[in-house]
């Protein structure tokens, strides 16, 4: 489809179906967020049932909540994300700016420090 027949449309409001290749891009990353909150809520899992317990009590419950909590929004943007995105693809218009992936790293980032803190203070206490 040409750039002036793809204007038109998108001028128009009017949905075309654009090359294959954009919506099969668009798919594979959203199977990306899928892998990683699958990969988040393992990880949850294994927090909750493989981990001992920490000196801080309740800890590990904590730390198990937020993985899961990660994987909800990872879920949650993944969709969301591919949603706007095959909305754009489909009438012409500039792909959506993504926040997401801030959030997501910034959890992962706390996750990371708070598990850091407690494997130092499991071994600090002995």
């Amino acid at each position: 489809m040409s750039r002036t027949h793809e204007s038109e449309h998108a001028a128009d409001g009017e949905e075309f179906e654009p090359d294959y290749r954009f919506t099969l891009a668009n798919e594979r990353t959203f199977l990306a967020w899928i892998r990683t909150s699958l990969a988040l809520l393992a990880a949850a899992v294994a927090v909750e049932q493989l981990v001992p317990e920490f000196a801080v009590p309740g800890a590990r419950h904590v730390l198990g909540g937020l993985l899961a909590v990660l994987s909800l929004l990872a879920a949650g943007t993944g969709l969301g994300r591919w949603q706007r995105v095959d909305h754009a693809i489909r009438r012409g218009l500039p792909l959506p700016r993504q926040t997401s992936p801030w959030f997501l790293a910034a959890g992962l980032i706390l996750v990371a420090v708070l598990g850091l803190i407690l494997v130092v203070t499991k071994g600090v206490a002995g």
